[in-house]
């Protein structure tokens, strides 16, 4: 179909009788046929006069193609002989150009070439006479003239050095040569009899001459300006060498001060006689400043090792101080400039925070801990992170702090026997139920004092000292958690032998069983709480240590260990509550198992030993959740190992309870569903706030729960006949076990002859559930059996609504 059309005549399914019955659909309707007919003729001559005029259109049009292509070839033909007459002129035309043109390029070739011979010969008569006016001049020692003059000279011999090969340009540059090095070893003379380096004495001041000798020096070869500064340097600091020689008393670290007095006197005496002296991009003072501090960490280094005995930490410490001291004011005076590379290590600046490790530490608290009053004076902090000179001295003191770290090491173990000692003497935390379960203080002060150290260290060093901080740390993690925390939980005792059936059944208060008094269970609670604080505060410390030690070594920092040891006690702790519990419910649990279920007459209330577990359980809950208030994760943690641990154990008594007549069965059932409802309502019980109980736990609740129910509807079930009952226990408890049904045929009281068959009965079924063809077909045989036990069900159900 080319053109759409709604014409029935142009359909692909065109009918031919279909469109006659469309135009005749009645007898009356063919009295009009000839007007059709004429109608569908005129229409054929239409389209007979279409197709005609279509067809005569389409004979010409080939004979107008062919000659619309001969004349566009005629025009392209035109077209490429006009191109090619243009680029004939055009090549004429530039040929034309270049005859015009030609004796111009030869005169410009001249003059560029005359130009250069001019520039040539100027540079060379100046090069002849300044080489020959710088020869007078050094004889004259004429350094202020010398000084520009050599300069020129050697930027104007640049240009001659693809002339080399000229013979007398050659000489020229070996006189520039041979005069520049008599200039260096001159000028070096003339230093070396201003400043001899044979004794002390300085003639009175500097000279006119060694100043423009030191402009000179900064043309020359770089060494001959080394040269200077070294030998200016060490004449400068060969007094300090002398005064404070390793067998003086001065040397020793009690007198340090004395070192930095001097250097301070040494740059202002500096400054005003040599100042002008030497250009001022030269450094000097600050030159001899790091030359000073090289020279004095070689000293200190020396004398540390050899009296290495005779120091001790606040020695030590005050040493440190006054050299960071000096350190942040030689940060303040200079740049750095000189320093090379390896000698500027900045330290991170830690964020801040609410953390007890991530606080400012900007204080003046760092120190207190070691030095004691006489040293006051607290170190400033002149470990900036734009600090270059950070280390420059202080470095030497690195292997020495293992005295500070053994001092540390000291002051912790005394600290961690203060807090045995402490609570012992307190005892442990009186039960409160707005405070209970609250942190130990005893925590929070080793944390402080770790942060202390932390600080300080960091301050002396940020390398292989925090690493054995570090271990002094972990060391005291772990007797802080054996010997506070764990050290102090309560232990538990079994005392529940020798108790009689009547005994357990009238159990009111518990008083049979050796239960945690309420101050155990706080303390218990506290100790908790005190263990999870650790281990959130040591994560927090392994990464502030990690901040603040070099980055080579922060693999070496790893706190897993001491963050594993408090989740221990944690882990401890909870499972003391749990076991504590568990145990005060076992007696009740042992009086349902020894009661005569076969000898119940009638379904009551909640039987007694219920009420001594919902007993318990309100007893003991309640202080428990509002110890752990604070750590409400953990709480959830009881409560879900309780009911892993309760639960399971109550299915074993129940096992135990045997026989089990049809009412006795239905009076346990009823008791079941009352500790459900109770286990589901635990961690919300005895509470004003009724809070709902997390997903995680009432899931292991219902399941284990709805286990024992289930149970207990396969005992009430009738054993008759037991192709019934044993599909019945494998649709309620999908347990393959034999073991399992063995016990519920025990709970039924069934004898051994009727158990034999029923387990066969069982071992056959076991596969049957996936096909179910054959059980299926059994239950609906036998379905009044099934709908009496339902009836009796939906009984005992209305019955424990009725009751609660």
């Amino acid at each position: 179909q080319v053109f759409p059309s709604q014409d029935p005549l142009d359909r692909a399914d065109f009918n031919a009788v279909e469109y006659i019955n469309t135009l005749f659909p009645t007898e009356q309707s063919l009295a009009n046929i000839d007007e059709v007919v004429n109608k569908i003729r005129l229409k054929i001559r239409r389209l007979d006069d279409n197709i005609r005029t279509v067809v005569r259109g389409q004979t010409n049009v080939g004979q107008d193609g062919r000659q619309a292509l001969e004349e566009a070839q005629k025009a392209i033909q035109q077209l490429f002989g006009k191109i090619k007459d243009i680029k004939d002129k055009a090549e004429k035309s530039e040929q034309m150009v270049k005859d015009i043109t030609r004796d111009i390029k030869q005169l410009d070739h001249a003059k560029r070439h005359l130009t250069t011979s001019i520039t040539t010969l100027n540079h060379l008569h100046m090069l002849a006479g300044g080489v020959d006016s710088l020869e007078a001049m050094t004889r004259r020692r004429q350094y202020g003239e010398v000084a520009n003059l050599l300069q020129g000279v050697v930027n104007v011999l640049e240009h001659f050095n693809k002339y080399m090969g000229i013979p007398q340009i050659r000489q020229l540059s070996e006189r520039v040569k041979a005069a520049q090095n008599e200039l260096g070893q001159q000028i070096l003379a003339d230093f070396e009899e201003a400043f001899p380096s044979q004794g002390t004495k300085r003639p009175g001041g500097p000279s006119n001459v060694l100043r423009d000798a030191c402009l000179v020096a900064n043309v020359l070869d770089p060494r001959i300006k080394q040269e200077i500064i070294k030998k200016f340097i060490k004449q400068h600091l060969s007094e300090y060498l002398v005064l404070f020689q390793e067998n003086q008393d001065v040397a020793w670290l009690d007198k340090i001060d004395r070192r930095y007095a001097w250097i301070k006197r040494q740059l202002v005496d500096y400054e005003e006689k040599y100042g002008r002296m030497f250009p001022q991009e030269w450094c000097m003072t600050e030159r001899i400043a790091v030359e000073f501090c090289h020279v004095t960490r070689t000293e200190l280094s020396k004398i540390m090792r050899t009296r290495a005995k005779e120091i001790e930490v606040k020695l030590l410490l005050f040493a440190i101080q006054r050299t960071t001291n000096f350190e942040g004011l030689l940060a303040k005076r200079f740049s750095g400039c000189t320093l090379g590379d390896g000698t500027v290590k900045k330290p991170d600046v830690p964020p801040p925070s609410t953390n007890p490790f991530l606080e400012d530490e900007a204080g003046t608290e760092t120190d207190e801990i070691v030095i004691e009053k006489s040293d006051a004076e607290k170190p400033k902090k002149p470990k900036a992170p734009d600090n270059p000179f950070h280390g420059i001295v202080s470095k030497c003191f690195e292997p020495h702090l293992y005295v500070y770290i053994e001092s540390q090491d000291k002051n912790l173990s005394e600290l961690i026997d203060r807090f045995v000692a402490d609570f012992k003497a307190q005892g442990p935390p009186k039960p409160n139920v707005d405070e209970g379960g609250a942190v130990l203080p005893s925590c929070a002060d080793l944390f402080v004092y770790y942060k202390k150290c932390m600080v300080q260290c960091s301050q002396l060093s940020t390398g292989e000292p925090m690493i054995a901080l570090t271990t002094i740390f972990q060391k005291y993690l772990r007797e802080y958690a054996w010997k506070i925390l764990s050290g102090n939980l309560p232990k538990t005792t079994s005392s529940s032998s020798g108790l009689t059936i009547t005994s357990l059944l009238k159990e009111k208060e518990g008083s049979e069983v050796a239960k945690f008094t309420l101050e155990e269970l706080c303390l218990i609670c506290s100790i908790l709480s005190t263990a999870e604080y650790c281990l959130a505060t040591t994560q927090q410390l392994e990464e502030k240590l990690k901040e603040k030690v070099d980055a080579s070594l922060v693999e070496r920092i790893n706190l897993t260990g001491e963050t594993d040891t408090f989740s221990i006690v944690i882990s401890n702790s909870i499972q003391l509550l749990v076991q504590d519990l568990d145990a005060a419910c076992d007696p009740a649990l042992t009086a349902m198992s020894k009661m005569q279920w076969q000898n119940v007459e009638h379904v009551g209330d909640q039987s007694p030993y219920v009420t001594s577990v919902i007993l318990h359980i309100k007893q003991n809950v309640p202080i428990i959740r509002d110890n752990l208030a604070s750590t409400r994760k953990y709480f959830t943690q009881f409560c879900i190992k309780f009911a892993n641990s309760f639960i399971p154990k109550f299915i074993n008594h129940l096992f135990k309870c045997k026989p089990i007549s049809m009412v006795g069965a239905e009076q346990l059932l009823l008791d079941t569903h009352s500790l459900k409802m109770v286990l589901l309502d635990l961690p919300s019980i005895g509470s004003q706030v009724v809070r709902k109980a997390p997903a995680s736990y009432t899931r292991i609740v219902v399941k284990g729960m709805t286990r024992a129910e289930m149970i207990l509807k396969v005992v009430m079930a009738p054993h008759e006949p037991p192709v019934v009952f044993v599909d019945n226990y494998i649709k309620l408890l999908a347990d393959c076990s034999t073991d399992t049904f063995q016990k519920i045929l025990d709970m039924k009281g069934l004898k051994r002859s009727e158990q034999s068959s029923m387990l066969d009965l069982f071992r056959q079924r076991l596969p049957a559930p996936p096909s179910g063809a054959e059980s299926t077909g059994s239950l609906s045989l036998n379905a009044p059996t099934p709908e009496q036990e339902s009836s009796r069900i939906r009984k005992l159900e209305k019955l424990i609504k009725k009751r609660l």
